[in-house]
């Protein structure tokens, strides 16, 4: 039986916008760092390109950067060998609900949340379960959601920062989470892609508080290495050689120039963090400028690159309401139905992952824009 899934319509978006004429789109439809990868990555890349030919390979050296990085961040002493390395972090969430999980079975996830967890157990023959959650618990799903639920799922997908709101779940929150989850038997999958942007304190990581959840992290997003197609499948200790077999199977490697690079990206610190500051001053613009036009409920945007905003006094129809802003002020910015195909078509996202000059100029656009929407 063939599965049915829903168009990622911020392709859609992007689709469009590459084909007006005669105007500077301004890109605010994905979650893709303005910024390239790192100097010292690129300078390792070039050095790898003269000097090695390669082919299929796991880096060793990389997974022991990563168990550092692990130690670093958040405290945790991780084996290396547990880190399988995946082309990006799709890839990541593929690999752990196929190797993991049966047709049928039942998970979990926050309603507004990623398109691709969705579509990706519908095609998978998995069935998702969402939960809608609203501002009482900042658009994240909660203990109670899980404690409530009958049948028990068998597992749940958790985002800190999740896309599209960028809300970030509180310690002793993620924590009762992984409780109850356990005592139900369901099996966490902890996207972590987004951590690093953080604007309200450090995100925790599910690992702290559950050694047997699967955690997935990517070098796209604080890293802001998006085409380098690199990310990762942290597996439980009596996981990871199952996790590792299918990946070899289902995607045989990551990339190896990629797999360079990412080792000296671990280290770049400083210059990530200049790009945080630029998202920081980024999402400060637009906080301060949405009320002006008259968009005051939106999700609290504490990590991510991300604005979740609330049109539904202007529109029933994101898509088309996109669509229209786009062709009138050649701003790009993603419908909510792909977060939420119940409420978002009275939802936008707006990434500010943009440069500080572009955000500045969005807005600019978005003013009249948006006085003439509202008359």
């Amino acid at each position: 039986m063939l599965s049915e899934i829903d168009p990622f319509y911020a392709m859609e978006i992007n689709r469009l916008a590459h084909r007006l004429k005669g105007r500077a789109v301004i890109h605010m439809e994905y979650g893709q760092p303005s910024t390239g990868a790192p100097k010292a990555a690129l300078d390792v890349a070039h050095r790898v390109l003269d000097s090695d030919a390669m082919g299929y390979w796991e880096s060793p050296t990389l997974q022991e950067a990563l168990a550092a990085h692990y130690r670093r961040r958040y405290g945790l002493d991780v084996a290396p060998e547990r880190f399988v390395l995946t082309c990006g972090a799709s890839p990541a969430l593929v690999l752990a609900l196929t190797a993991f999980f049966s047709p049928g079975d039942r998970v979990v996830l926050a309603r507004p949340g990623y398109v691709a967890y969705r579509n990706v157990l519908k095609a998978l023959h998995l069935e998702p379960v969402e939960i809608a959650c609203g501002p009482e618990t900042r658009y994240q799903l909660a203990a109670s959601h899980i404690a409530a639920l009958d049948p028990a799922p068998q597992g749940v997908i958790v985002a800190s920062p999740a896309n599209p709101t960028g809300t970030i779940i509180p310690d002793a929150d993620l924590k009762a989470i992984a409780d109850v989850s356990r005592a139900r038997g369901a099996t966490v999958i902890s996207d972590e892609i987004y951590h690093g942007l953080s604007y309200a304190g450090p995100a925790a990581t599910m690992l702290a508080y559950d050694p047997g959840a699967f955690v997935i992290g990517s070098f796209s997003k604080y890293f802001s290495m998006v085409a380098w197609r690199l990310g990762w499948l942290l597996a439980p200790e009596d996981k990871a050689e199952r996790a590792r077999a299918f990946c070899g199977n289902m995607f045989l490697t990551a990339p190896s120039l990629s797999q360079h690079a990412g080792v000296a990206a671990l280290d770049a610190t400083e210059e990530l963090e200049k790009h945080v500051d630029v998202y920081r001053t980024n999402r400060d613009l637009l906080l301060k400028a949405l009320p002006r036009l008259g968009l005051s409920r939106i999700a609290p945007p504490d990590g991510a690159f991300y604005v979740y905003v609330d049109v539904g006094h202007l529109t029933d129809d994101s898509l088309a309401f996109c669509k229209e802003l786009l062709e009138d002020t050649g701003v790009a910015i993603a419908p909510g139905i792909d977060f939420d195909p119940v409420e978002g078509h009275r939802f936008i996202r707006i990434s500010f992952a943009v440069s500080t000059a572009e955000t500045e100029e969005a807005i600019r656009r978005l003013e009249p824009w948006f006085r003439a929407r509202a008359r």
